[in-house]
């Protein structure tokens, strides 16, 4: 069976691949190329000259004709001295803060340590009750006096009972005196009995101890 040619009025099915024409390679080139090295230099074929930068066209580094040297040190100058003042007002301006909250706490140290001590004195009442009772053989509050002067000592309370410590006029009160023994130093003032314990509050003197001075 023999075979029909194709009507030449038939057209033909159109296809979807695309048309890519074909651009031919610098001169030299392999004909069955198609490598990298060919497209970048068809590229380099089409790109128009003078693109890039030059020297004339002020690119990095060169200074612009109205601009001197002499005019750029002045303002590294200028400017390197308002750093500098700004620097030390800066310095200044921390230094009077660290300041300021330095004496602010101390004020308020110094508050609360006034109102604990008012609240100290307003004890001793309790505490020479609680002294004189356990002097009377009242064991029971004993307990209960150990447990409240821990606390409180814990806190900055401190007792002043100098028996027989060297007379301290910033924290006794003398309200007795009798002479020094035969074999003790005249001249030197010692606590032979305290009448009434005394009581400092962090470091501050609240009630001198009463005693009573030999010597």
């Amino acid at each position: 069976m023999s075979e029909v040619p194709p009507d030449p009025g038939e057209a033909e099915e159109p296809t979807d691949a695309p048309v890519v024409p074909h651009i031919p390679g610098p001169p030299g080139a392999d004909a069955g190329g198609g490598d990298d090295g060919d497209f970048e230099s068809i590229v380099a074929g089409l790109t128009p000259e003078g693109t890039a930068g030059s020297p004339d066209d002020g690119g990095p580094g060169v200074l612009p004709a109205d601009v001197s040297v002499e005019a750029l040190l002045d303002d590294i100058e200028r400017l390197t001295g308002e750093r500098d003042d700004y620097l030390n007002r800066l310095r200044r301006a921390q230094a009077d803060f660290e300041n300021s909250k330095k004496r602010l706490q101390r004020d308020a140290e110094g508050r609360a340590d006034a109102v604990t001590g008012r609240l100290v004195e307003d004890l001793l009442p309790v505490l020479d009750a609680c002294d004189g009772a356990i002097a009377h053989g009242e064991a029971a509050v004993e307990p209960v006096f150990a447990a409240l002067v821990q606390i409180l000592e814990k806190n900055g309370l401190e007792r002043i009972d100098p028996a027989g410590d060297v007379f301290d006029p910033t924290r006794h009160e003398a309200v007795m005196h009798e002479p020094a023994a035969d074999d003790e130093d005249p001249a030197l003032s010692v606590v032979a009995d305290v009448l009434r314990i005394g009581y400092a509050w962090r470091g501050r003197i609240v009630r001198a101890a009463m005693v009573k001075v030999r010597g």
